[in-house]
């Protein structure tokens, strides 16, 4: 079966995102590539050079959460919408939890996790960063 990788676009908070995000998952990031370091990149603004141009951290068994800031002097803009979410699917109750309450704070819960009406334990939630987020857990 094919594994799906989330990939995020942010305005110049992408390296915070991840450390926030590494802080709730734990792990080493696999990658982490600034602006400078990509050929020709002298003609950039030393601002631009700075923000991360791919960024990734592998999360659970197999699924990696990437990234990039967008550029605003290449006409690149973010419009932060609804078009997207990750889910994820814990392997405990408890660890439904503790993600849950570590990737919410300082964000907007949508949906508080309680048993939901398929047998499941589920949350949704919009992260301080604008990034929305499922958690279930599927009751064996």
């Amino acid at each position: 079966m094919a594994i799906l990788n989330s990939y995020l676009n942010f305005d110049g908070d992408a390296e915070e995102a991840f450390n926030f995000y590494k802080s709730v998952f734990g792990g080493e990031f696999l990658a982490l590539t600034r602006f400078k370091e990509v050929p020709e990149c002298e003609t950039m603004s030393i601002e631009d050079q700075e923000k991360i141009m791919h960024i990734s951290l592998p999360i659970g068994k197999a699924s990696i959460l990437m990234a990039t800031d967008i550029l605003s002097s290449l006409g690149q803009t973010l419009t932060l919408g609804n078009n997207s979410y990750i889910s994820i699917s814990a392997d405990t109750e408890e660890e439904t939890i503790r993600l849950f309450n570590g990737l919410s704070a300082g964000g907007v819960i949508t949906m508080p996790l309680e048993r939901s009406f398929w047998g499941s334990f589920f949350g949704m939630f919009n992260d301080k960063y604008g990034i929305q987020w499922m958690i279930n857990y599927e009751f064996k």
